[in-house]
């Protein structure tokens, strides 16, 4: 038995929501009979509601570049499992090595948001590994 290929591309802070619209419909046609792969874009959060409704009904999925552990409080500019839930969201990025690098996420703060994501039955893209600097160094193998 072979494994599912999964194709994620994750847009960091590029693209408007039209421009998440276009792009979408673009990558869903050109995918459209492609069954054998999982393909999954991740736009910013703005950009997340008008990206989904193009995804509707195509082999694209929409996901989330960050979820938060809590399920409330005061996160200012965070968002929880359920407030994705509630819009069909599936899938997160966790601990990006850039959510690391400038707002210092950890490896516990990042375990709490794998935990909450998995609780909420969203599939966790938890991120592990080098900097860009740390593989460009060649120190790849030597990264705790």
């Amino acid at each position: 038995m072979s494994r599912k290929v999964f194709i994620a591309g994750n847009w960091k802070m590029n693209k408007t929501a039209a421009e998440a619209v276009e792009t979408v419909k673009g990558l869903a046609a050109e995918v459209a009979d492609i069954d054998n792969v999982d393909i999954s874009v991740f736009p910013t959060f703005l950009s997340v509601l008008a990206a989904t409704e193009a995804a509707e009904g195509t082999n694209v999925t929409v996901g989330t570049q960050n979820i938060h552990f809590a399920e409330s409080g005061a996160y200012t500019g965070e968002v929880s499992a359920a407030m994705l839930k509630e819009h069909g969201i599936t899938q997160a990025v966790i601990g990006h090595s850039e959510r690391r690098q400038y707002f210092n996420e950890t490896d516990e703060t990042v375990n709490k948001r794998t935990l909450a994501a998995l609780a909420a039955g969203i599939k966790p893209i938890t991120c592990i590994g080098e900097t860009l600097e740390e593989r460009e160094s060649g120190s790849t193998e030597s990264v705790p």
